[in-house]
Parts: C-alpha cells; structure tokens; sequence
C-alpha cells in the first residue's frame, strides 16, 4: 500500500455512498483542514463527507460524476498539509476500548464510515439494530469482490491487527460474542496470517473458503460461512446476522 503525494486540487463529491446526499457546510473562498467536515449527513441513511486535504475551497459546482450523473462537488485547492486538532495522527496502535455500543455507532456516524466492499451503505446504520432484531454472528467480508481484486487481500496482509482490532469494536457495538472471517482459498498467504493474529482475539476465527463467483456477495456469504439462507426481499440481520468488510473494520 503506498500512499500517493498531495494533488495541487481535489474534487469531492458530496455523495459517495448509498443514501441521501450529504449537504455542504462550507462556502467558497473557506480555509479547510484535512480531516474537517466539510458536508454534513442529511437524513438517517446518509454519511458526513471529510476533506483530504488542507486548503481553500476554491467552488462548490455541480459536476458528472463517475456514472456520468451531476452532483454536488466541493473543490478545494491544496495548501500545506494542516490537520484537524482533534485528529490523533499517532501511528500507535490502541487496542483498549472503553467506548459503549452507543458511543461507538456515534462515532461511525461522525467519521462518514461507509461499507467498503463497494455498496458504500453507512455502516451506522447497519450497526443499529432494528427493534425486535438479535444479531448473534459478525461476518467479516475477505472475499474480493470481483476477480483479479487484491485490495482486500493487500490490507489483511499489511494491517491485519487492525482489521481485527476493528472487528472486537464491531462485535462490541453489535453486542456479538462471535465474529468469522471469511477469506477465499486462492489468499492462503492472508489466511495463515489471519489465522495466527485472530489467536489473540477472544471470538473471532478465520474461514477459508472455496473460490466460487460471486462468493464476495453478502447472500452468498452468510449462506457459505453459516449454512443460513436470507429470503428474497429480506436482510442479513433477518437471519441472526450482519456482514462488513475487511476495509470497513480497519476504517473503524
């Protein structure tokens, strides 16, 4: 993973994930700090959009996006690399946390936390139980997606600790005592490092799994890691469970 040096500019869509649009809270000719909040969630399925990077908001312009459909960007032209005060930049890795279900959902939904396997759904929202719904078993998403995809199976290898120090605080917040990591076959490398970091972890293990299209879809999950089947029209939580991916518990 390699981290690529500051743009002279950035353009930052205002949606980019599943739900409403987050709406902007700065204006033209605003100085921004990375990390600052700079379009604010609108509605109960939307998530806070953060700037990247340091400097003036040069327009806020409706432009095509990736699709090809205008939405709302904010354009921002770099200026030095300043960082929001209340950012902790320090590499140390903390695994203590002493945050509640409650507290932990609150803070998915200030840092703009989305599903990082490609549906981009706020993971706040899935994290909060419907009423009436017991969630018993976390599935954590190693499964590429597509094939020929490596990013997943890049970020277990490089920051494996982290995703499972991010997977015990999505179990805590789901109130789950048991967590399973799924990962296809043709990643032996990331299963045998899954496999012997997850021994440090109380509840979470490491499922290899056949290489089969599309094995990375959320249905095709749940039924190959628990023999469940979510009927049509019906979610994950419907059966007991609620799925993330690998990049989304190293973003938590």
């Amino acid at each position: 993973i390699k981290v690529l040096p500051l743009p002279k500019s950035v353009t930052i869509p205002v949606s980019q994930h599943i739900g409403a649009p987050a709406s902007p809270v700065v204006n033209k000719g605003d100085y921004v700090k990375a990390g600052q909040v700079i379009a604010a969630c609108k509605g109960y399925v939307s998530a806070n959009i953060h700037s990247s990077v340091s400097g003036k908001v040069a327009k806020i312009d409706t432009l095509p996006d990736i699709s090809g459909y205008k939405q709302t960007n904010i354009i921002i032209d770099v200026e030095g690399d300043e960082w929001m005060e209340s950012i902790d930049r320090n590499n140390d890795i903390n695994e203590n946390n002493s945050l509640t279900p409650e507290e932990i959902i609150k803070k998915c939904l200030e840092s703009g936390i989305v599903g990082m396997g490609g549906a981009t759904f706020p993971s706040h929202v899935k994290l909060s139980l419907p009423s009436g719904r017991k969630c018993d078993i976390l599935i954590i998403n190693g499964v590429e997606c597509e094939p020929y995809l490596t990013s997943d199976n890049r970020l277990m290898m490089e920051k494996g600790r982290e995703v499972l120090i991010g997977t015990t605080i999505l179990m805590k917040a789901l109130k789950v005592d048991k967590a399973v990591v799924g990962i296809e076959n043709n990643k032996p490398d990331a299963i045998s490092l899954m496999t012997k970091l997850s021994s440090d972890f109380k509840g979470i293990i490491v499922s290899p799994l056949k290489v089969k299209y599309p094995q990375g879809g959320e249905k095709q999950l749940i039924k190959a890691l628990t023999d469940r089947e979510v009927p049509s029209g019906k979610l994950p939580i419907d059966v007991g469970t609620v799925v993330h991916n690998v990049g989304t518990a190293y973003a938590v």
